[in-house]
């Protein structure tokens, strides 16, 4: 059961379970709206600098103004002193505001809220599932963190159904792209290597501190992989380094050595740099 929290709204500190917005909000009504989930450790959340700079990213894609740095650093304290907790996920939303019954965005601010929940540990191992629908790479908000999250809300219901806690895309092309919250890694002849972003995945924190800590190679990769890879494992904010030893109906033994490094190695740097 989730515990009473403290939400931070537009400017103020409310309970989250009275915490309110517009029905006519444009992030409730079209999904215009875009957000960050970081990993809160005792109180401190973990690489904020590079959340916000995606946050903006995300906006600026959108065609929304650039949040204010400063102004959601302060609400993400406020938040986490409210909110005394091990282990939390940290999620910013933000959105275009009210505006009209439709898709034109209308002239008010853009909603910002900051809000805490519990999270547990996450296991060393998983199992994964593929699913029919594609990412499009060629979306207007292909690699944009949205609100719009339909998509991956059925997905992940299909995984769920196949006893796995991820759902893994394709692209249009038959590529690799990413899972319905994380992205994904694979063992291939020694080489460590995940999808490029002109995939369509998006550009994840985790993502990118395992690509510049273990040197992983970023490349084009079928969806047929999943079949000959040695090792596979996902990354996000709060998986942090999860091996799969189960892709649909094939086992895998795991963690395996590269795997197990890449935990380790991220372990120790993140441990060491709450900011990197």
């Amino acid at each position: 059961m989730q515990h009473p929290t403290t939400s931070w709204v537009n400017g103020s500190l409310v309970d989250s379970a009275d915490a309110a917005l517009s029905v006519l909000d444009h992030g409730l009504t079209t999904g215009d709206g875009v957000f960050e989930t970081m990993k809160a450790v005792d109180g401190r959340a973990f690489a904020v600098t590079r959340h916000l700079d995606r946050l903006t990213r995300s906006a600026r894609g959108l065609g929304l103004p650039d949040p204010d740095h400063d102004l959601v650093r302060e609400a993400c304290a406020q938040v986490l002193a409210a909110n005394p907790m091990p282990l939390g996920r940290l999620r910013l939303t933000y959105t275009g505001g009210i505006a009209p019954l439709g898709s034109e965005r209308g002239q008010d601010a853009p909603t910002l809220v900051v809000s805490l929940g519990t999270a547990a540990r996450r296991p060393d191992t998983t199992a994964a599932a593929t699913v029919p629908w594609r990412r499009n790479e060629h979306s207007a908000v292909a690699g944009l963190k949205t609100t719009s999250y339909a998509e991956n809300v059925v997905a992940l219901a299909a995984a769920h159904r196949a006893q796995a806690s991820e759902a893994l895309f394709a692209n249009t092309a038959g590529q690799l792209c990413e899972g319905t919250g994380s992205n994904v890694f694979v063992v291939l002849g020694g080489r460590l290597l995940t999808p490029t972003l002109a995939s369509g995945c998006l550009a994840g924190i985790t993502r990118q501190l395992v690509v510049d800590w273990c040197g992983a190679e970023e490349t084009d990769l079928p969806l047929d992989v999943l079949r000959e890879a040695d090792e596979i494992f996902l990354t996000s904010t709060l998986r942090d380094v999860q091996a799969v030893t189960r892709i649909d109906d094939r086992e895998l033994a795991g963690p395996g050595p590269v795997t197990t490094k890449a935990l380790a190695v991220f372990t120790e740097r993140s441990g060491d740099d709450l900011d990197p």
